[in-house]
Order: C-alpha cells, then sequence, then structure tokens
C-alpha cells in the first residue's frame, strides 16, 4: 500500500517492496510475514532531490498509514507490520522527530519507530506494483490529512 501511493508522487521515480531490519539474510514473503524474522515490510523510495524533498515524501509517508496503530497496519497484524521510518543519517532522524512532534501537536500518539537504515532485500517480482498489477486500491492504507 505505501508503494502504491508513494509512486505516484512527482518526483517519486520508483519504489520498491521489501524487506528491512531482521536476521536472516535473504528473506522471502513468507518468512517475513510470519513474523519470526525480524523484519519490518519496508519500501525503498528513488527520487528526485530536485524535484521532491525527504520531507514530502516522510509527510506523506505519515498521511498514507496509520502512524497511531501499534504492531500493525489495519486488519495486519504483527511486529512485521508496525510502522517504522528506517534512517540513514542525522538529517533524516531531525526531520522524522519534527514531523511526529507536529502530529503530536495535533493529536495523534505517534507509534512509528525511527530505526537505523539496515540492509533492504527487495521482495520477489510478484509483490512489486502489486495492486497496479491487480487493478486494485490498498486494503490497509489510504490517505488521511494529519497535517
Amino acid at each position: 500500500g505505501v508503494e502504491y501511493y508513494l509512486e505516484k508522487l512527482d518526483g517519486v521515480e520508483k519504489v520498491y517492496s521489501g524487506f528491512m531490519g531482521g536476521h536472516v539474510k535473504n528473506p522471502g514473503y513468507y518468512e517475513v510475514v510470519s513474523g519470526r524474522t525480524g523484519h519490518l515490510e519496508a519500501v525503498e523510495v528513488i527520487y528526485d532531490k530536485s524535484k521532491i524533498s525527504y520531507e514530502k515524501i516522510a509527510r506523506t509517508f505519515f498521511e498514507i498509514h496509520d502512524p497511531t496503530q501499534v504492531n500493525g497496519q489495519g486488519p495486519d497484524i504483527g511486529s512485521q507490520y508496525l510502522s517504522g521510518v528506517f534512517t540513514s543519517n542525522e538529517g533524516e532522524i531531525s526531520t522524522i522527530k519534527k514531523l511526529i512532534a507536529i502530529l503530536y501537536e495535533n493529536g495523534f500518539d505517534i507509534a512509528t519507530k525511527i530505526l537505523p537504515t539496515d540492509k533492504f532485500y527487495k521482495a520477489d517480482e510478484g509483490h512489486q506494483n502489486y495492486y497496479n498489477k491487480k487493478g486494485s486500491r490498498p486494503y490497509c492504507h489510504g490517505y488521511k490529512k494529519r497535517f
């Protein structure tokens, strides 16, 4: 669902679905969704910094999933579905902390974790552009204005 919405942003060139943060090398989809690998379902976003900012992408992320739900997204429950942002530098951490502070001020109790970037494992081809291939919209993600 995150892939579906982020790839629609002007300046986002490609979004890959996959997994990050676990202890198993080269995990498969069914291993990850079992909750036993320690990975989170994640996306890798490739974007043109001259067209869109990291902050705009991060704001959109907070508006296309439920950052208040602990260990899940809609009906998908488990630690592999927790709301998390993998950051690779102090600028990204600062941006995420700023956005979370704004969301708190706007009355949201944010469960999103800030995590260090780890090895990203791309999901199999069947899970890339999943909703576009199905011709449907995500069932556990949607847009909600929060800022």
